[in-house]
């Protein structure tokens, strides 16, 4: 699965899910579109298996980031 999120200027606290998907080529495309209207948009995408650590909290690896 995969998690989309834009940010704006590399904050963390502005992150907004924007799709999640199975495909990286669609999830690609979703960020791509969110952001090219919006110069100061960065988008993140994450992985998961829906592995969680002792937390509770959701095991996630960037795979791309603009």
């Amino acid at each position: 699965m995969y998690h989309v999120y834009t940010e704006r200027n590399h904050s963390e606290f502005s992150r907004t899910l924007i799709c999640e998907t199975k495909d990286y080529d669609i999830a690609i495309e979703k960020a791509e579109k969110a952001i090219e209207k919006d110069p100061e948009l960065n988008y993140i995408i994450e992985q998961t298996d829906g592995s969680m650590n002792s937390y509770g909290d959701l095991i996630a690896t960037v795979v791309a980031k603009s």
